[in-house]
């Protein structure tokens, strides 16, 4: 999975994504939830102090920079436990 970078905005501002050096913005607040994470599959045992069996998942809509005209994208964005990122899990162009 992609990283992306998700500089801390202001309040009432618009949130930016940071991919692949562009700019994206989102154009509407982003969806949450968690999901189980299923440490089982890649290993016999928990790795040893993540202690979470959680992860954050935001579905966003995004459009590149500030041109009205560019098509909205929707991602899914999952949070990384290791260092407190995002990684793009997947992604389809919305019929805008």
């Amino acid at each position: 999975m992609e990283h992306v970078y998700i500089p801390t905005v202001e309040p009432d501002a618009q949130a930016i994504i940071m991919r692949g050096g562009r700019e994206w913005r989102m154009v509407v607040e982003p969806v949450r939830w968690f999901e189980r994470v299923a440490w089982w599959e890649q290993s016999r045992r928990m790795p040893r102090g993540q202690g979470r069996v959680d992860i954050e998942v935001w579905q966003v809509q995004v459009r590149l920079g500030n041109n009205p005209r560019s098509g909205i994208a929707t991602w899914e964005l999952v949070r990384d436990g290791t260092g407190g990122g995002w990684r793009l899990r997947g992604e389809e162009l919305a019929a805008a």
